[in-house]
């Protein structure tokens, strides 16, 4: 499976000397970031320091990487410059409608479990009721209010798809693994400042370590203040959110949205976690000119083994009404007599309506996946998997 479109290797190979001219530059290669960002946000950056200094220690170690190619390269500088040009906007807006911050975020739903657990079905799903609504991709990346001019609104939309497009350019493969649209409901690792979501891309262990130590309320309260923003002057429905990532900050996100329901997708880790490692290697083969595959399943079964011990600690001294739990096979056998049940525990009603739109959901394309990976061509096996995460994958979900 080819994992890359075959011109990056070309622009690869006569851009290498650029990447290393810019990364032995990287603080003054960073304060152009922060000047575009706060042209941009039209917001000065010293109303975040510590959120724009953060950033500064994550560019800086992926400057260490010298494997990084330019696709990698420009795409992490694209990618922080936008969460800081999203971030400064976020700021400005609430400090010229203070209002905005007392916009009541109620009830959530918020869809968690390891990757390729139906997280995105499930989502799909909840998000349909008239009632319900998630945050969509240019909203995450570019938010603003609902009620700005509708130029404005077609320039940021077009600014997060252009990004959306280039995946699939450099990536033969990544519409059949992660669509992306800048229109469709995303995920909200867009909203959340840190986490391992950068991780994905490569392997950094100076940032792992940050994030593990990292106390993430202050990335909540900014996931929460997008909500509000994009909610402001608008009418209120409930959210539905969706990460993996969320499973890591339970306790964090239980406190800052006090009164979100978690809808917890359950799947043996083993048959999921080679999906998962072929991601993440598809992303290092877009950021590196070379990589080595054996190194991504020791280190993503040690955090998804790490946060998924951490969630269920906090999931035994949380409420039991806070979570919902949804086995795969139940969901995936029968899921036109399993979600109705599902609707009824959150307080939603099931109609025909719901059940046409389920119809619509499970024929499109990419669904229903049927190719499995190898645990082996990761670095791990069977025993592996099943130490990482205990007893986990026999708890009969």
């Amino acid at each position: 499976m080819r994992r890359t479109a075959r011109w990056l290797t070309a622009v690869n190979t006569l851009s290498a000397p650029r990447v290393a001219s810019q990364r032995s530059r990287v603080d003054q290669v960073f304060d152009r970031m922060v000047h575009r960002a706060e042209r941009r946000a039209e917001a000065d950056s010293a109303v975040a320091q510590e959120f724009v200094d953060s950033y500064r220690f994550l560019f800086r170690e992926v400057a260490k990487l010298d494997t990084l190619s330019m696709i990698g390269w420009q795409g992490y500088v694209d990618d922080l410059t936008r969460r800081m040009t999203n971030h400064l906007r976020v700021e400005r807006l609430i400090a010229e409608h203070p209002e905005i911050a007392a916009e009541p975020i109620e009830r959530p739903i918020v869809v968690v479990g390891l990757p390729r657990t139906a997280t995105t079905l499930t989502h799909k799903i909840l998000i349909q009721p008239e009632g319900n609504r998630a945050p969509l991709m240019w909203e995450l990346m570019n938010t603003h209010r609902g009620d700005i001019d509708p130029k404005l609104r077609d320039k940021l939309v077009k600014d997060a798809q252009t990004m959306a497009s280039l995946a699939s350019k450099a990536s033969p493969v990544w519409d059949l693994i992660h669509p992306m649209n800048a229109l469709q409901p995303e995920e909200c690792v867009f909203a959340l400042p840190h986490g391992y979501q950068f991780i994905t891309r490569t392997t950094m262990p100076a940032y792992r370590r940050w994030v593990d130590e990292r106390d993430y309320t202050e990335d909540y309260g900014h996931l929460k203040r997008v909500l509000q923003v994009l909610q402001w002057n608008q009418p209120r429905k409930r959210w539905v959110l969706k990460t993996p990532f969320h499973l890591f900050n339970l306790d964090v996100l239980l406190k800052v949205f006090d009164d979100a329901t978690i809808v917890w997708l359950h799947r043996d880790p083993a048959t999921v976690m080679g999906s998962w490692c072929s991601l993440v290697e598809t992303g290092r083969a877009l950021h590196h000119r070379s990589y080595d595959p054996s190194r991504i399943g020791p280190e993503w079964l040690e955090i998804f083994g790490k946060g998924v011990a951490d969630a269920r600690a906090v999931r035994s001294s949380a409420s039991r009404e806070r979570f919902v739990d949804v086995p795969y096979h139940s969901l995936t056998a029968d899921p036109y007599g399993f979600l109705p049940k599902l609707f009824e525990r959150l307080g939603m009603n099931w109609t025909m309506k719901e059940e046409a739109n389920l119809e619509q959901v499970l024929a499109r394309p990419g669904m229903r996946r049927s190719h499995e990976y190898h645990l082996s061509r990761y670095g791990i096996e069977l025993d592996d998997v099943e130490e990482a995460f205990g007893d986990y994958g026999r708890l009969g979900f």
